[in-house]
């Protein structure tokens, strides 16, 4: 009833209740969402903060589970995030390769050519050894 009130179906009464909720969400809190969207953040915030709290293991109950069982999830829990990867094609992948093998020999250019030039420089100020 509180939600109709708000969304102006009843446009004659204005009366709100102070716990009246829109879409589920308590008025202080959708002011605090709305002031954390303008300032860049996410709306969702204090909900994703509650829900993980929640969701935690105690000490307790990861003990339970054997170490046989605790490897195989593991091992579930990789193939799953890799199922969620997205692989490259070959030609992006020889494109990423060739850019990388560019992007290194430049650097080892430039590197090689400060120390061959600092290398002669500190060979003329200190005077050869020779």
């Amino acid at each position: 009833m509180a939600e109709s009130k708000r969304r102006g179906e009843d446009a004659g009464d204005e009366r709100l209740d102070d716990d009246a909720t829109v879409d589920g969400v308590a008025d202080d809190d959708a002011t605090d969402a709305d002031e954390s969207v303008s300032r860049g953040g996410t709306a969702t915030r204090k909900r994703a903060r509650a829900d993980s709290t929640e969701g935690r293991k105690t000490r307790k109950d990861t003990e339970r589970i054997g170490l046989f069982a605790r490897i195989a999830r593991f091992f579930r829990e990789v193939v799953a995030e890799l199922r969620k990867v997205i692989w490259p094609t070959r030609k992006e992948l020889l494109t990423y390769t060739a850019v990388v093998v560019t992007f290194v020999a430049v650097m080892l250019a430039i590197v090689a050519g400060l120390d061959y030039g600092f290398a002669k420089a500190v060979l003329w100020v200190f005077g050869n050894p020779s």
